[in-house]
C-alpha cells in the first residue's frame, strides 16, 4: 500500500524527475493520465446520456481532452468546454492538438439532467479562488446535483491544505495520479473528493523514494512493524504498567474511561491515582484496574521511585490548574532522575493540557529535556488554540501545517483531533488518518483515546506510531460499533478492531 501523501510542490517535482528518468515524457504521462480517467467514466457511469468535459489552460486541462478524445473514441457523446487557450510550447496544447472535439467556451456552459461532468479544470495546484465562469458552472452543476468525476481534485479545492478557495465542485469520484496529495485527506477537501482512485500512469516508486515525503495516509501498514505483540513468556510488567490520574470524587468517570482503554490496549497492569476521597468511588466500579491514593507530588514521587509505571495519562476529568502541572512536569522530570527505569511517556489531554495555557513554555521546555519521557498531547480545535494561539490563529497554515508547527514547538506528539485528525511529531514526521466516524463525537470518546496511547507507549511503541496506532484503533472501534456508541462502549469495541488488526 502507497502511504505517502504529497503536496503540489512534490508532486510537481514527481513529475518532472519522472519525465527526466523516462520511459515517458510528459506527453506521455498525461496520455496516460487521460486515458485513466476516461476508464473510470466507462466503468462507473456507462449510461449518462453526455459527458461534459470542462478543460483549464494548464496540464490539467490536458488531461481533459485526453478524456474527451478518449470517450470520443469509444463512441461517447463528449461536449467539450474550455477555460483559456493552452501555451503552444506545453504538452496540455499537444493533447488539445490531438482531441478531435469541437471546444466551446466555458463561459456558455450548460448541461442537462441525466449528463455527467468530467471536471478537468485545475486540479491540486489552484492556488486562488475560482474565475467567474468556473464558479457558474460550479453553480450550475451542484443545483441541477449531476455527478461530477474530478481529475486529480475537485477545482476549487486546495490540494495542500483541503479548503476550499472561493466555489468547488462536489466530487463523485476523483482519479488521482501516483499518490494521493495531502488535500484529498484534511477537511473539507476529503468530502468533496468523494470516492478517491489512485491511477499509475507510470511515475516509478523510486521516484516517489527521492522526495523524502515525511507525510502519510495513516493506515496499519505505517506502524504495524512496531506494534507491540507478547511474547509465549510475557508478564504483567513486561507489557508494561499505566498509571491514570484521577480526578475528585465528582470527577472519576474520565479517568476510568483512559484506564480500562490502557488495559484494552494491551497493557499489563493500569493503576488509577487518585485522591483518597474518590477512591471508594472508583473501587465500586472497577476490578482489574488497581487503586492507589495520590495526594500531592510527594506522594506520586514514591510512586515513580517504585520504577514500575512506564506510561502515564494525565488530564481527563483532573481539573485545571497547579496540581496538573505538578504532576505532568514530575512525570517529564522523572527520566533525568530514574534513567532508564523512568517512565517512556506522558500522555496529556484535555485539562492536562489546558493547565499549561498560562505557562505553555514550562511544558514544552521540560519535554525538551534529555531524558524526559515522550509526550504526547491530544488537543481537539479548542484546546489547540489555548495552547498554541498563534498557530491557531494563523490562516495561512493548513491543519497538517498547524499541527507540525505545534509538535515542534512542544517538543512532542501531538494528535490534533477532528474528523481529519493530524498526528505530528517534532522531526517533522506526520500522518492524516482517514477512518474517523461521526459516532466518535461523543463526551467521553478522548479519555479513551489517550488511554488506549498511554497502553501502547508503556509497551514501549515509539510514541509517533502509537499515537498513529491508537488514532486508528480508536476510530476503527467507533466505525465497527457505529450509531448509538457511547464512550463507554469503546474499550469493548476495541476487542474486534485489534482482532481484525491481528488477523492482518
Amino acid at each position: 500500500m502507497n502511504l505517502e501523501l504529497l503536496t503540489p510542490k512534490e508532486m510537481a517535482q514527481a513529475d518532472r524527475l519522472a519525465i527526466a528518468n523516462g520511459p515517458f515524457d510528459g506527453i506521455g504521462l498525461m496520455r496516460n493520465a487521460g486515458a485513466a480517467v476516461a476508464a473510470v467514466v466507462l466503468e462507473r457511469f456507462p449510461s449518462r446520456k453526455r459527458v461534459h468535459v470542462l478543460a483549464g489552460p494548464g496540464n490539467n486541462g490536458g488531461d481533459g481532452y485526453v478524456v474527451a478524445r478518449n470517450l470520443h473514441e469509444r463512441g461517447v457523446a463528449v461536449s467539450l468546454w474550455s477555460s483559456g487557450t493552452p501555451r503552444d510550447d506545453g504538452d496540455a496544447a499537444i493533447a488539445a492538438a490531438e482531441c478531435p472535439v469541437s471546444r466551446q467556451s466555458l463561459a456558455d456552459f450548460d448541461a442537462g439532467a441525466d449528463d455527467l461532468i468530467v471536471d478537468a479544470l485545475y486540479g491540486a495546484g489552484l492556488s486562488k479562488p475560482l474565475g467567474d465562469d468556473a464558479a457558474r458552472a460550479v453553480s450550475i452543476v451542484t443545483t441541477r446535483r449531476l455527478p461530477v468525476v474530478a481529475v486529480d481534485l475537485p477545482s476549487g479545492v486546495s490540494g495542500e491544505s483541503g479548503k476550499v478557495l472561493g466555489n468547488a465542485f462536489q466530487a463523485a469520484v476523483t482519479v488521482t495520479f501516483a499518490r494521493k496529495k495531502t488535500g484529498h485527506l484534511l477537511l473539507p477537501g476529503r468530502e468533496l473528493c468523494g470516492e478517491v482512485v489512485v491511477a499509475d500512469i507510470g511515475i516509478a516508486a523510486s521516484v516517489i523514494d527521492t522526495l523524502a515525503v515525511s507525510t502519510f495516509e495513516n493506515q496499519p501498514a505505517l506502524w504495524r512493524q512496531a506494534f507491540p505483540s507478547p511474547g509465549v513468556d510475557t508478564h504483567k510488567y513486561r507489557r508494561g504498567h499505566v498509571g491514570v490520574f484521577s480526578g475528585g470524587p465528582t470527577s472519576t468517570g474520565a479517568a476510568r474511561l483512559a484506564a480500562l482503554a490502557a488495559a484494552r490496549a494491551g497493557a499489563g497492569a493500569v493503576t488509577v491515582l487518585a485522591p483518597a476521597g474518590a477512591l471508594a468511588i472508583h473501587a465500586m466500579h472497577l476490578t482489574s484496574i488497581m487503586l492507589r491514593k495520590v495526594e500531592d507530588v510527594a506522594e506520586f514521587a514514591a510512586v515513580l521511585g517504585e520504577g514500575r509505571s512506564s506510561a502515564f495519562v494525565l488530564g481527563p476529568g483532573f481539573g485545571v490548574g497547579e496540581k496538573a502541572r505538578d504532576f505532568a512536569l514530575a512525570v517529564l522530570a522523572a527520566g533525568d532522575r530514574l534513567g532508564e527505569s523512568g517512565p517512556a511517556g506522558l500522555v496529556l489531554d484535555a485539562d492536562g493540557i489546558t493547565a499549561f495555557r498560562e505557562a505553555p513554555q514550562w511544558l514544552f521546555e521540560a519535554a525538551a529535556h534529555t531524558g524526559a519521557p515522550a509526550l504526547v498531547l491530544t488537543p481537539h480545535e479548542g484546546e489547540f488554540a489555548r495552547l498554541f494561539p498563534d498557530i491557531a490563529g494563523n490562516d495561512d497554515l493548513s491543519k497538517l501545517g498547524k499541527a507540525l508547527a505545534a509538535a515542534k514547538r512542544a517538543n512532542g506528539v501531538v494528535i490534533y483531533k477532528g474528523a481529519d485528525t493530524v498526528i505530528a511529531a517534532p522531526n517533522g514526521r506526520a500522518a492524516i488518518n482517514a477512518n474517523g466516524v461521526p459516532w466518535l463525537a461523543t463526551a467521553g470518546s478522548g479519555d479513551v483515546l489517550a488511554g488506549i496511547v498511554a497502553g501502547l507507549i508503556a509497551q514501549r511503541m515509539p510514541a509517533f506510531e502509537a499515537a498513529c496506532s491508537g488514532v486508528w484503533l480508536h476510530a476503527e472501534a467507533g466505525r465497527r460499533f457505529g450509531p448509538g456508541l457511547i464512550a463507554e462502549d469503546l474499550p469493548t469495541a476495541l476487542l474486534p478492531a485489534l482482532a481484525k488488526f491481528y488477523e492482518g
